[in-house]
């Protein structure tokens, strides 16, 4: 009696070791895989304004693939904390996701990601940021842009005050963030106005944090500016065009003569602008490749069926950023499909292999981007295509079709 007891007992110690294994062990997870991946971001502090929608985008659209099991049994797992904006903790943060086995990796900042670009060659793992910043994919085999280039955002801009102003040699200023993520693509546009971009730049304004840009405006009034193309975020914009509908110098229509008409790149603009501007936002032309929730369309209803399914409220489910968010997502659960679907172990390097690969009749077409996303080995741009929206009657509305940068062709 006392062995079979213990036989009893062994057995059943045996059973629930197993079964503890089984529970903690990823690669058995509810039957299927784990791959795990981080996102570090600003949801509290500088930008944040961008960087909260932006987490409960990629968090709804990973929630979203396994509970309806994109990717079968399998599952995403992905950290996501907050820096605060801050490239000491993104790091520490990145660190840490390493060492518990990312193989995809999402940042945010251009700060960080330039300040880590050399970590991310150093352990070979793919990054999608949410900086647009052309810098990140200089010496970089592993950054990749979700979508067009700050630099290209601003350069379409410029092209389009060209094609379409009436009378001699538009006059613009460029009103920008003071680091790197501003700074960026006014380069570009000289390059492109001495390739023959028939414009002129008059001052560039690296704005502070000025509550009153009213002698500012006067200035570039003085000098006949008709147009001031934006590459910061959205509350500084929101304070300048505020102040420019309190002095009367608004343009009503694109290029309306003695006015100034404002323009921006991607975080300049969407409902945030909106909310924040009110009124003054009327005629703002904004510039980006995403869908937006005030033009119907595909987008539009996944977007928005998204947020509901996972209680969003209405300011996150219409915001662009909210968008963003998802698209990253999207891209980094496609490249695990494809790879899954080759029958490859999912791993930094088939990962990067796969967004290498995604171009010609391999490009993806997520709903919520104007265009597909293409990548190789030499571009590193995920959606080309870039929609220019202009506030109608107090929502952002299309302007003609997507487009894309003549003058970046010539330039790059």
């Amino acid at each position: 009696m006392g062995k079979t007891i213990r036989k009893n007992l062994f057995a059943l110690n045996l059973f629930l070791a197993f079964a503890v294994v089984v529970c903690i062990t990823p690669q058995a997870f509810a039957g299927g895989k784990v791959y795990k991946m981080g996102l570090s971001l600003a949801i509290t502090g500088p930008t944040s304004d961008a960087g909260n929608p932006y987490s409960k985008g990629v968090e709804d659209y990973f929630n979203y693939v396994n509970d309806t099991k994109l990717l079968g049994d399998d599952k995403i797992e992905c950290m996501i904390r907050d820096d605060q904006y801050q490239t000491a903790v993104t790091k520490r943060n990145f660190e840490d996701f390493l060492d518990q086995g990312i193989v995809f990796y999402l940042n945010y900042s251009t700060g960080s990601t330039l300040g880590l670009k050399r970590d991310f060659e150093e352990v070979q793992i793919p990054v999608l940021p949410a900086s647009f910043h052309a810098g990140n994919v200089e010496d970089s085999h592993y950054i990749f842009l979700p979508i067009a280039s700050y630099s290209e955002q601003v350069v379409s801009l410029s092209e389009y005050v060209v094609n379409n102003h009436k009378g001699d040699k538009p006059k613009v200023a460029m009103f920008i963030h003071p680091s790197a993520f501003g700074r960026g693509p006014v380069g570009d546009v000289e390059k492109s106005i001495a390739a023959g971009l028939n414009m002129e730049i008059v001052e560039v304004v690296e704005h502070g944090k000025d509550l009153d840009n009213t002698a500012m405006l006067q200035r570039l009034m003085s000098k006949n500016v008709q147009y001031v193309i934006c590459q910061t975020i959205q509350s500084p914009v929101a304070t300048m065009i505020k102040d420019a509908a309190r002095l009367g110098i608004s343009a009503n229509a694109f290029g309306e003569s003695g006015k100034i008409t404002f323009l921006g790149a991607h975080y300049t603009g969407g409902n945030d602008l909106i909310d924040l501007a009110g009124d003054a936002s009327e005629n703002f032309f904004w510039i980006t490749s995403y869908t937006i929730t005030s033009e119907p369309g595909p987008g539009t209803d996944f977007q928005l069926s998204l947020a509901k399914k996972y209680g969003r409220d209405d300011k996150a489910a219409n915001s662009h950023n909210y968008a963003n968010g998802i698209m990253v997502a999207q891209v980094a659960t496609e490249v695990v499909r494809r790879a899954k679907e080759k029958g490859l172990d999912i791993s930094k390097k088939t990962l990067h292999d796969e967004l290498n690969a995604m171009n010609g009749d391999n490009a993806y077409q997520p709903p919520t981007t104007v265009g597909p996303v293409t990548y190789s080995s030499t571009d590193r741009a995920g959606v080309d295509s870039l929609q220019i929206y202009a506030v109608k009657e107090g929502v952002f509305r299309k302007v003609g079709e997507p487009i894309t940068s003549q003058y970046m062709k010539k330039i790059k």
